[in-house]
């Protein structure tokens, strides 16, 4: 597109400027013509030209030659009217027709009309009206008009340009046709030498891997690159971003997003939002971070994870997510707290993972250390940790099928009848299937053991604290909440009254009852610092000189 720009420039600058000096005005010349008469009540001081034996009305100014059937002359005015399969011609490059022109000598204002065609050998400009200013260097129609060259078509409704500028202002539907994108613009302003576009109001840019659409905007034409804001979205490699700035190289496959962004993945079924966000096709992956928040959609219910950074990595059948420091997730029905996150879509795996110990950390933690630092779940009243914690869900249903944790389990359940009782089991390994997308049962393996509160069934009174070790036991759930022990190898144990266990006695070492982190609304996803972080416009909006935003827009 920059070719026939450029070469509107020159000849625009051409017509207008001709051989003009600092002298006065040169006066209209009568080159050639069939024949002339008067109509003084018509006419007044008109010398009518007109075409007679095949002879037509030619005339001069400036370098510039006006052929025509008819002309009405006013040498005292310098000024003319031609009318008539009218010709203009300025050296041998440039030739312009239209119906009828009027040009002011004194003034070097131009108005050309009806059928208005310029052309040059490698463009055209096609018009209804043109009008002229040589004086200010500025050239505008207010009637629809199409550009054409080698290579692409521009159409409008209005059209400036602006010569000392070297700029072009095109307005109100707006349509660039190149073999390499289409745009579509209510404002489209060009810089000829820059090859750079800026678009005000309702906007679109298509090309052949991408569409973007903004109500401002800059874009350069020739690297297909640019800066879009104001309901800026880029549709892109099966993705739709939003954001208040957007960022787009087309040829590095490289796009990013500033403050209150979105990744809608249509592939995956899935959302990302943020403040910052990359996204590198190439590299089949996103990055995002600021206020951080993942959105998958899991048996019809919305799954929500938030991290300091997301990381989406892999073609869209196999995508990965990771997020990264301090995760928390929420869902109708589980909560959860982990250093980092793993989510593999293709097989329905995800991972909550702690934080890596150094080794001085493995020497010295104790386990109310471990407790804390381990994954954590919440489903309903049961809180689960333990050093690696997996769900697993159907790839087909997608709902949630099974429950893995490996590593230093704990279990712990708040007593709902007594007031500072806990229900809790330990063990090595964790295994936990679930029934309509609910926590139905665990197996509990290696080295596990008990706090369990037990109550008459009719009417609800304590009969003692169980205090059991064994190998393996089995839990049934209902509701979220424990249901019922099964002791799958024989337990060694004992149930106390209550006043006979000391209180220091009721908990298993490690006991950590972490309610306070919790997350229970979206917004408990965020702490302090998320909420109160300014996040400023990394990508900022270069305008161009002397123009401020929405002041610029010209209504048609």
């Amino acid at each position: 597109m920059k070719s026939s720009f450029c070469i509107i420039s020159v000849l625009i600058a051409q017509f207008f400027l001709g051989i003009l000096s600092a002298q006065e005005s040169k006066i209209i010349q009568i080159r050639q013509a069939g024949g002339s008469t008067q109509d003084q009540e018509r006419f007044p001081d008109a010398n009518i030209l007109f075409k007679s034996d095949g002879k037509r009305v030619i005339l001069y100014h400036d370098g510039a030659l006006i052929e025509s059937d008819q002309a009405y002359f006013y040498k005292k005015k310098n000024y003319f009217k031609a009318i008539g399969d009218v010709i203009f011609t300025q050296g041998d490059s440039l030739r312009m027709t239209c119906k009828t022109i009027e040009y002011e000598g004194k003034t070097k204002i131009a108005y050309a009309e009806g059928n208005v065609y310029l052309e040059r050998p490698d463009m055209t400009l096609r018009t209804e009206v043109l009008n002229l200013d040589r004086v200010n260097e500025k050239a505008f129609y207010n009637t629809p008009g199409i550009i054409v060259d080698s290579t692409s078509t521009l159409t409008s409704n209005q059209g400036q340009y602006f010569i000392n500028q070297k700029k072009y202002r095109f307005i109100s539907d707006v349509t660039i046709n190149n073999p390499n994108y289409i745009v579509n613009s209510q404002q489209l302003d060009y810089f000829t030498e820059s090859n750079q576009a800026y678009l005000y109001g309702n906007s679109k840019i298509k090309g052949d891997a991408y569409t973007i659409l903004c109500e401002r905007g800059f874009y350069d034409m020739e690297r297909e690159k640019g800066i879009f804001k104001k309901n800026a979205t880029l549709f892109y490699d099966n993705k739709i971003i939003k954001g208040d700035s957007l960022y787009f190289e087309s040829d590095s496959n490289y796009a990013a997003a500033t403050k209150n962004i979105s990744i809608v993945d249509t592939i995956n079924n899935s959302i990302i939002t943020g403040h910052y966000g990359e996204i590198f096709k190439e590299k089949d992956s996103a990055i995002i971070t600021r206020r951080a928040m993942a959105i998958n959609i899991i048996d019809q219910d919305s799954l929500f994870i938030h991290s300091d950074t997301l990381v989406a990595t892999g073609p869209e059948e196999k995508r990965i997510l990771r997020a990264y420091y301090d995760v928390r997730i929420l869902k109708s029905d589980i909560r959860g707290r982990s250093d980092s996150l793993y989510l593999d879509e293709s097989i329905g795996l995800t991972k909550l993972l702690k934080k890596p110990l150094t080794k001085e950390q493995e020497q010295v933690f104790t386990e109310q250390d471990y407790t804390k630092n381990n994954p954590v779940l919440w489903f309903d009243k049961s809180q689960m940790t333990g050093d690696e914690i997996q769900l697993l869900s159907n790839t087909q249903t997608r709902k949630l099928d099974s429950l893995k944790i490996d590593g230093r389990v704990f279990i712990i359940e708040k007593d709902t009848l007594s007031k500072d009782g806990y229900q809790q089991i330990k063990g090595g390994l964790l295994r936990g299937a679930f029934k309509e997308s609910k926590l139905d049962n665990i197996v509990i393996t290696k080295n596990n053991e008990m706090v369990y509160y037990l109550y008459n069934d009719e009417d609800l009174q304590l009969i003692g604290i169980d205090k059991t070790t064994c190998s393996a036991l089995k839990m049934g759930f209902v509701d979220g909440q424990i249901d019922d022990i099964t002791f799958l190898v024989s337990p060694n144990g004992n149930v106390f009254p209550e006043n006979e266990l000391p209180e220091n006695d009721r908990t298993l070492k490690g006991f950590i009852w972490r309610i306070l982190q919790r997350p229970e609304t979206i917004e408990d996803l965020f702490d302090e610092n998320d909420k109160e972080e300014q996040f400023s416009e990394i990508l900022k909006f270069q305008y161009p000189e002397g123009e401020e935003e929405d002041s610029v827009i010209v209504k048609p």
